[in-house]
């Protein structure tokens, strides 16, 4: 009998983004002078979540020959809408007012997933022309 080799194994860098995602959500923000760009934050937050998922979905077509669509529907694009609401929850209601839950940044963090499908979709495509 084979064994497994563990998923922390298989998406190294994958799990290293998520765990800094939640760390850095749970931290106060740094001041700097690109505070006063508009909308930086949302960028932030859109660069973030897709670097996160094309990672994901890098890391997924190294190891299958053959993508499995609902399993990258769920784990590279629902999971991380989820998570990304979750986190926003947990900082409206669990950071005794340090940090606040903002819908715009849970819409970034799923416009910024929502583009790492699409890359993800094209080198998907790309690979199965090779």
């Amino acid at each position: 009998m084979r064994l497994r080799q563990p998923q922390v194994k298989k998406y190294p860098f994958s799990y290293l983004f998520l765990a800094t995602i939640w760390i850095l959500c749970f931290c106060y923000p740094p001041r700097t002078p690109l505070e006063n760009v508009a909308f930086i934050d949302k960028w932030v937050h859109i660069v973030m979540y897709a670097g996160t998922c094309t990672t994901i979905w890098i890391e997924y077509l190294r190891h299958h020959k053959t993508p499995e669509t609902m399993k990258l529907f769920i784990w590279a694009w629902l999971a991380p809408v989820m998570m990304s609401g979750l986190i926003e929850i947990l900082q409206e209601n669990g950071t005794g007012g340090r940090r606040s839950g903002d819908w715009l940044d849970f819409a970034a963090n799923a416009t910024g997933v929502t583009l790492a499908a699409v890359i993800g979709i094209l080198l998907a495509r790309s690979r199965a022309r090779h």
